[in-house]
């Protein structure tokens, strides 16, 4: 009797434990979801700051480390946009600096100026900065409303498989661009790829919320 007793009174403490963590994640959703997000941003920039490790000379590695900290901080100090335009314009890190310029534009939604900056990223080594390029072109041409452009774009990056881009932002995107034309069939099939193989990313979260969400309104 006591054992079983014992045995009630763990279910119902666990039971109590996992409602109150339900209740809490509901609560600040919002709040976590967007905690994730700035995580998210940190671990793009941090992947930048890896390919700046990788430079053996000294005198680029402060050039590209000074347009990463640039964007970085641009948000608190937006007044250094023009620091970062000029970078963009010369200098043996120009795309690099554009790349980060259209990233903080598209965050303004300035598409126009996005696109602009986006100019300046042509040619060079397929490298991390390159993948980012086109994945903000896909985004852009998201919120502009051309989502077949989008897929064409992220479907390329996709096949090009990049070691160094974070390929479940690029999968998210393209599932966003195929729900948005309607086809809810091949974004719901993306969403639960991206759930099932970047399960602890932000976006393997966020891909597991659209896809019960597109399940729900079968």
């Amino acid at each position: 009797m006591k054992r079983e007793t014992k045995k009630k009174l763990k279910e119902d403490e666990f039971v109590h434990g996992f409602s109150w963590l339900f209740d809490f994640v509901q609560k600040w959703r919002k709040e976590l979801i967007i905690a994730a997000a700035v995580l998210v941003g940190l671990a793009v920039l941090w992947t930048g700051v890896q390919v700046l490790n990788g430079i053996q000379n000294r005198k680029d590695s402060a050039a590209l480390g000074e347009i990463l900290t640039l964007r970085s901080d641009l948000t608190k100090n937006p007044q250094n946009i023009s620091k970062l335009e000029i970078a963009a314009r010369k200098g043996k890190f120009a795309r690099v600096a554009a790349a980060q310029l259209a990233s903080y534009w598209v965050e303004q939604g300035a598409l126009d100026k996005a696109e602009k900056a986006l100019s300046g990223v042509s040619g060079g080594a397929r490298d991390f900065f390159y993948y980012q390029a086109q994945d903000l072109a896909g985004q852009i041409a998201i919120l502009r409303g051309d989502y077949d452009r989008a897929v064409k774009i992220l479907q390329a990056v996709e096949e090009a498989k990049p070691k160094d881009y974070n390929l479940d932002a690029v999968l998210y995107h393209k599932a966003e661009a195929l729900e948005k034309k309607g086809d809810k069939a091949g974004a719901l099939a993306l969403y639960k790829r991206i759930q099932t193989e970047y399960a602890q990313s932000y976006f393997g979260y966020d891909a597991g919320q659209k896809a019960g969400k597109l399940e729900t309104a079968k």
